[in-house]
């Protein structure tokens, strides 16, 4: 066989054709080895991020040997990003939880199931259905959460469950469902291609979604592309305006924008009259917000916000608007978030191509977590506390109605308060790593060491949450089962099982049936044998509901239409073409899901930041993506010998020049990094991406969130990592 030159099969960014395996010196490769070359293929949805990419996988004897993009699904359209294309690398490393462990111990899974039935079924026992707790995930397929909730609700009967989707996606959550009716983000990706002026608010898709900055980059309208971000990031460099913002001053600059549009005659009143409610109150609220204070309070010029609002008046009717973390984890997100939506409502921005208010979500299934996690909404969207949802989601699944309960769960950082006091005993975590990713890391780790019993449910075991866990229970990861993630455009997508899990692990799915065995519940889950016959569950319980999935005749539908947007319901898919399914937006015929089919004007005074700068702690911290390489906590990028050469080998600070002179710093120093709760060393990036008096860290570093200050939206109850006072020392 010839050497490999430097160019591999990896690293081949077209599609494995017969011309390739002929002639592969015409394509700049050697001879390719005989165990890569392909025998078959199919398709599957990337399992990363929220963009739900479409990936070609390459098959030798019925296992994935390689893969490549999709050049035909709609979503990335034969493009992907570094995570997608090493998706298959990271199931190889050797640290993949192969058997259950108990105590650190290897034992059979006979052993660690019913161990795991006698410690919760004596905590519930003893202490009562709120006394043990499970964290869910957007990681895992829509019919494993779904699962996941209806087990450990219906039948171990716990009251209590979140979602690590509390961290990135809960403010969007809560904003639509005040301001629209329902949690419904609007937009299709194809209004990335058709808008004539694109806002991005706390948004970096050129590093978080680089697939959909490619969409952006396709739009042919030549558009005006305005970033409002307090760092000059990748996409503010690429942007035609970037308002560099005071760090949490985003409900200001949006209160004042709006109060521009008004003033210059901005508004669209037909729609606001036909379509909305309270615009009358906020127009009078948006009163005090005038250029002057607003100017002083986000640090930018008057001149440059006329600029803005002039921007959005004279591009409407295509101007859409995309948020993402830098919105939602703050302190005053839910009311941040409903600002956009406003000004998507006031423009009459909303159900055309090319706009929207449009909320771009964290994880691959963040989307179907909100649906179906079954945590503090029941299932489908339905509400615990109606009784009519409840009778409607028991006859849909067969279970019980009085096993259903009458409360929704208390969120991800209420659950961990009532650890700290004593009323929950037992957690329960599955494919999330919080003793890394949670905010005031300390504090977390503190809570979880008072738990009588931690389960950690994941692909690897040697996270910083299973590292504290009592019992490990070895999951299967993408790619060894198979399932649906809905993407942040309300996607549906399928992802086959293309390799075996190793050792004795299993799919999340069948460790949550075999748990239903050893609870004695599993009559209640007869019909639950599958993912697909789940996936048939969760149509009926969507019936009705803007959510509805009811006309998806099942999996083989979505495997070969390229996805299917929500809501396709039985009536729509008796009049609509195969076609229409590609690309589809919400809103277009201006009713919304509220009882009066009008959207809301929802807004509130901007409250002062929780934990304020001091002569002692000088700088504010924000925190964020690093590189397009890393995803999250690293338990997976990491295992990948590419993507681990695109990450920065050191945890780097980036400082402002002005900063670093005043304390004697020079680029590439050891520095100190210090918050009222710990403190870590960096390596000094002396950047003009941030601005005097702000330093950046990137949130995949597991000593990071040992600094961030735990406060919450009040409304969502989504965490603000983007805001925390340090000094910075030699």
């Amino acid at each position: 066989m010839m050497k490999l030159p430097a160019m591999t099969l990896r690293e081949w960014d077209g599609p494995l054709t017969a011309d390739l395996v002929r002639e592969p010196a015409r394509f700049g490769l050697g001879q390719v080895p005989a165990h890569l070359l392909p025998d078959a293929a199919t398709k599957a949805v990337c399992g990363f991020c929220s963009t739900g990419c479409g990936l070609k996988v390459h098959l030798k004897d019925g296992t994935a040997v390689n893969l490549t993009p999709d050049p035909d699904y709609p979503v990335n359209i034969g493009t992907a990003c570094p995570k997608g294309w090493e998706a298959l690398s990271v199931l190889d490393a050797p640290d993949r939880a192969r058997m259950p462990l108990l105590h650190g111990r290897e034992v059979d899974w006979d052993t660690a199931l019913r161990y795991f039935c006698d410690q919760m079924r004596t905590v519930l026992d003893k202490h009562g259905p709120e006394a043990a707790a499970f964290i869910s995930t957007g990681q895992i397929m829509f019919e494993e959460m779904a699962y996941l909730g209806a087990l450990a609700k219906f039948g171990m009967g716990m009251i209590h469950g979140d979602g690590n989707t509390r961290q990135c996606m809960a403010t969007a959550v809560t904003a639509y469902k005040e301001s629209f009716g329902f949690d419904a983000p609007p937009f299709t990706y194809a209004d990335f291609e058709e808008s004539d002026v694109l806002v991005f608010i706390g948004a970096n898709p050129c590093i978080a979604h680089p697939i959909m900055w490619q969409r952006v980059l396709r739009n042919k309208r030549n558009p005006q592309i305005i970033v409002v971000d307090p760092r000059a990031t990748e996409t503010a460099m690429a942007a035609t305006q970037h308002y560099a913002i005071k760090p949490k001053s985003d409900l200001a600059l949006l209160y004042g924008i709006a109060h521009l549009i008004i003033r210059d005659g901005g508004v669209d009143t037909s729609f606001v009259e036909q379509h909305t409610t309270g615009f009358d109150e906020f127009q009078k609220f948006l009163a005090d917000f005038h250029p002057a204070r607003v100017s002083q309070e986000t640090g930018i010029s008057v001149h440059r916000l006329v600029h803005f609002s002039q921007t959005i008046i004279h591009g409407t009717p295509r101007v859409s608007f995309w948020w993402t973390m830098g919105v939602n984890q703050g302190h005053q997100a839910t009311r941040t978030a409903q600002a956009i939506i406003n000004l998507a409502l006031m423009t009459g921005n909303i159900g055309k191509p090319g706009t929207g208010a449009n909320s771009i979500t964290g994880q691959c299934n963040a989307m179907g977590s909100r649906l179906f996690s079954n945590t503090t909404n029941l299932l489908g969207g339905h509400d615990f506390r109606n009784p009519r949802h409840r009778e409607k989601v028991a006859t849909a699944t067969g279970i019980p109605v009085e096993r259903i309960p009458d409360c929704p769960s208390l969120a991800y950082d209420q659950i961990l308060k009532a650890a700290d006091e004593g009323t929950v005993k037992a957690l329960w975590f599955v494919a999330t790593n919080p003793s890394h990713s949670w905010i005031d890391q300390n504090e977390i780790n503190r809570i979880l060491d008072k738990l009588d019993f931690i389960v950690v449910q994941d692909m690897y075991c040697s996270t910083e949450t299973a590292k504290r866990a009592h019992l490990v229970l070895p999951a299967a990861g993408w790619g060894e089962k198979d399932g649906c993630f809905i993407n942040s455009e309300r996607r549906i997508g399928y992802s086959p099982k293309v390799r075996r899990a190793p050792g004795q692990a299993l799919a999340d799915f069948h460790i949550f049936r075999l748990i239903a065995h050893y609870w004695g519940c599993e009559d209640l889950f007869r019909a639950w044998s599958t993912p697909e016959s789940v996936f048939r569950v969760l149509q009926r319980c969507t019936e009705g509901q803007p959510c509805d999935i009811s006309g998806i005749s099942g999996h083989e539908m979505v495997h070969k239409s390229g996805g299917v947007q929500w809501p396709l319901s039985k009536d729509d898919a008796a009049k609509f073409k195969a076609t229409t399914w590609k690309e589809r937006r919400l809103f277009e015929d201006g009713k919304f899901y509220t009882p009066d089919k009008r959207a809301r004007f929802v807004f509130e005074a901007p409250q002062p930041i929780p934990e304020q700068r001091s002569t002692e702690y000088p700088l504010v911290l924000i925190t964020g993506r690093g590189t397009s390489a890393q995803w999250h906590t690293e338990t997976r990028t990491r295992k990948s010998a590419v993507l681990a050469k695109m990450m920065p080998q050191e945890l780097m600070l980036d400082l402002h020049p002005q900063d670093a002179d005043a304390l004697g710093i020079r680029d590439g120093m050891q520095v100190r990094v210090i918050s009222k709760r710990a403190e870590l060393t960096a390596k000094a990036r002396l950047t003009t991406c941030v601005r005097p008096g702000e330093v950046f860290l990137p949130m995949h570093d597991p000593r990071v969130n040992q600094l961030t200050h735990a406060s919450f939206d009040p409304h969502s109850r989504q965490p603000s990592y983007k805001h925390s006072a340090v000094r910075v020392e030699k």
